[in-house]
């Protein structure tokens, strides 16, 4: 490949990863269009982007960047997968594909960057069991409701139990 060439396609690169600041890399050496076309589909039903690049070209385009990092231990040609709601969303779908070996039998985590660190296959793997942002809004959601809950419960409580104490009484009248 000529050197105007690499310059181009670092480019592009550089270009298709503007403002992506976490990112999971993963190979699939060997599988076919048809699976790889499938396997692309998935991922964008997801809102997730795979972009197949050469190790090299990807270091030079992400130099200074926070993506950087990922690039030091990968190996020959990787693909590089961004998007979804959140990055935890993101490594769980990935993990997901990479234990479907009935699918998708090639396809491999090898890891990735995560707030400009960069994590092997097991740290995204320990990335994939945190809760993903739905999830920890909703714990939030509930601790902050749940004393307030709480309070009503034990204001409205003794008043209840009164009503009912008056209405036993008046029942008895009749």
């Amino acid at each position: 490949m000529s050197k105007y060439v690499k310059q181009l396609v670092t480019r592009d690169i550089q270009r298709r990863l503007d403002g992506v600041k976490d990112a999971v890399l993963v190979t699939y050496p060997g599988m076919d269009a048809n699976t790889t076309n499938e396997l692309r589909t998935e991922l964008a039903s997801k809102n997730i982007t795979l972009v197949v690049v050469k190790k090299s070209l990807a270091r030079r385009a992400t130099e200074g960047t926070s993506l950087a990092p990922a690039f030091e231990g990968a190996a020959g040609q990787v693909a590089v997968c961004f998007g979804g709601d959140d990055f935890v969303s993101l490594v769980k779908e990935i993990v997901r594909l990479d234990k479907d070996k009935d699918k998708f039998d090639v396809f491999k985590t090898s890891g990735g960057v995560m707030d400009g660190e960069a994590l092997d296959a097991e740290g995204v793997r320990a990335v994939s069991k945190w809760p993903s942002r739905e999830e920890q809004i909703s714990m939030l959601v509930g601790q902050i409701l749940g004393p307030g809950a709480r309070l009503s419960a034990a204001m409205l409580g003794p008043g209840k139990k009164l009503n009912s104490q008056i209405k036993q009484i008046g029942d008895g009248d009749e």
